[in-house]
């Protein structure tokens, strides 16, 4: 009876020793390799929608810059709760953003690197003096945040962001570029809804 009784004793720490080396391996690769993200609003509409989920590459970001056209989740500064720019200049996008990190997560598209001009027509990016093709965005709508004539150059070692739906995403437009040390990682791919799930 006593051998039963440690038998059983001995089950009960395996699958105990199982769970925790589970649960922390998953936490490991959530915290290191790969991080699931949820889409909170319309900003990257029509490539993503509110309540779709993502995968992060956590890896990439730490031996490779960003690139442009790239879905990046990130920190954004302070200035994003309130549309606040750290250097507001007439007729230009933010070039300088508030010196605070927020707390919140941020997913958009990497339109603009360290060192590169920047203006916006009609909701489109102007990089270095050239229209970029953007099939993937949502037209603008001809407001206020669709243009801004005046060009910009991003500072070093900073990225400028924008949602792909150009009328109806709070992004670099207004509150700058992010810091390079501020950026989680590269959105490679969604894993739900199941109808949507594949490669970004």
């Amino acid at each position: 009876m006593s051998s039963e009784r440690a038998s059983g004793g001995n089950s009960l720490v395996e699958l105990v020793v199982i769970v925790a080396v589970a649960l922390g391996l998953a936490l490991g690769i959530q915290a290191f390799l790969v991080k699931p993200y949820r889409i909170p609003s319309e900003s990257m509409v029509p490539t993503l929608t509110v309540g779709q989920r993502v995968l992060v590459n956590r890896v990439g970001n730490n031996f490779g810059e960003p690139e442009i056209g790239q879905v990046t989740v990130f920190h954004p500064p302070t200035g994003s709760e309130t549309n606040q720019c750290g250097r507001p200049q007439k007729d230009a996008p933010c070039a300088v953003p508030t010196d605070d990190k927020a707390d919140v997560n941020f997913i958009k598209r990497v339109v603009a690197g360290p060192g590169d001009k920047l203006r916006i027509r009609d909701g489109h990016v102007i990089l270095n003096g050239k229209r970029q093709p953007e099939p993937f965005i949502r037209p603008c709508g001809g407001g206020e945040e669709c243009t801004f004539p005046k060009a910009i150059t991003i500072p070093p070692d900073h990225y400028f962001m924008m949602g792909d739906n150009r009328g109806s995403s709070d992004d670099s437009r207004f509150w700058g570029p992010v810091p390079r040390d501020w950026i989680i990682g590269g959105a490679f791919a969604t894993y739900w809804p199941p109808k949507r799930v594949g490669l970004l």
